[in-house]
């Protein structure tokens, strides 16, 4: 099905407002990193990520790697909506029995290609990945979503150098750039200085969006197929808590409860009840 960026952004709303309502009534999960990431999956899944909700081991098909997993909330409700689950299953996030653990897990939950959570080791495995498809001649190719403060992790310099070396060009990493992880701000607790000429540095064809236009992620995920040769690193500039006043660039949204005003205010303000 071929959507319209308008329909995009409409659908990109209403994960918002699932979210909120799914966190607020299972009282856990991570707010923050959710919302930030929400177009940026939206593109993935809804432009270009090649799939079968009916098949979810299709060989071909393209991998996503969520390898900042602490956002499985939006991950889970987005797989949801292109049919591999029902959606009333996002009602039991992170309970007993679910098959939505509190981070993604390959084995309990349909569509998730490759369990995430301890932060550094996904881009590394999504290389893997993707070098294993380049060796099936399938075509296809795996992208790995990285939080920011994940890239504290020097297994995530260490998986670039050999994407690098090995000119992984149907990988394409996106960095989820919005400035804040658990502890506080990404400059105050590892400065990272200028992202972009690391990247380069190591050996990455580097582009710069913003994370929240829908079409920009999108045209710069076409950018990077047609870059041949080398691996293409998205930097996608984000809000934490994107949508929600109190929560946009606060770190102690990365993971905290919403009470019951807080869940009031979210809502009005991303257009809900």
């Amino acid at each position: 099905m071929q959507y319209k960026i308008e329909e995009l952004n409409a659908l990109a709303a209403q994960f918002r407002r699932d979210l909120i309502e799914t966190l607020f009534s299972v009282q856990t999960g991570h707010p923050g990193g959710s919302l930030s990431v929400v177009e940026i999956l939206t593109a993935i899944y809804f432009i270009h990520a090649r799939v079968k909700p009916e098949d979810p081991a299709w060989k071909e098909r393209d991998r996503v790697v969520l390898c900042k997993g602490h956002a499985a909330p939006m991950l889970y409700r987005i797989l949801a909506e292109k049919g591999f689950f029902d959606k009333d299953e996002c009602k039991n996030f992170r309970q007993c029995g679910s098959i939505l653990q509190g981070h993604p897990s390959a084995k309990a939950t349909p569509g998730v290609d490759l369990a995430s959570g301890p932060l550094g080791i996904g881009l590394s495995a999504a290389m893997g990945i993707a070098l294993a498809q380049r060796m099936d001649g399938t075509g296809a190719y795996t992208y790995a979503v990285l939080g920011d403060g994940e890239l504290n992790e020097g297994t995530v310099w260490e998986g670039l150098m050999s994407a690098a070396k090995f000119k992984a060009d149907n990988l394409i990493p996106i960095i989820d750039y919005n400035g804040v992880q658990l502890d506080g701000a990404c400059d105050e607790i590892m400065p990272a200085g200028s992202l972009k000429d690391k990247l380069t540095a190591f050996g990455a064809n580097v582009l710069t969006v913003d994370g929240h236009d829908i079409a920009a992620v999108s045209n710069a995920i076409d950018t990077a197929k047609k870059t041949k040769g080398v691996l293409t690193v998205i930097i996608a500039k984000t809000v934490k808590g994107k949508g929600v006043s109190f929560m946009e660039g606060k770190n102690i949204w990365h993971g905290s409860p919403i009470g019951e005003e807080q869940y009031k205010q979210a809502m009005s303000e991303l257009g809900g009840a």
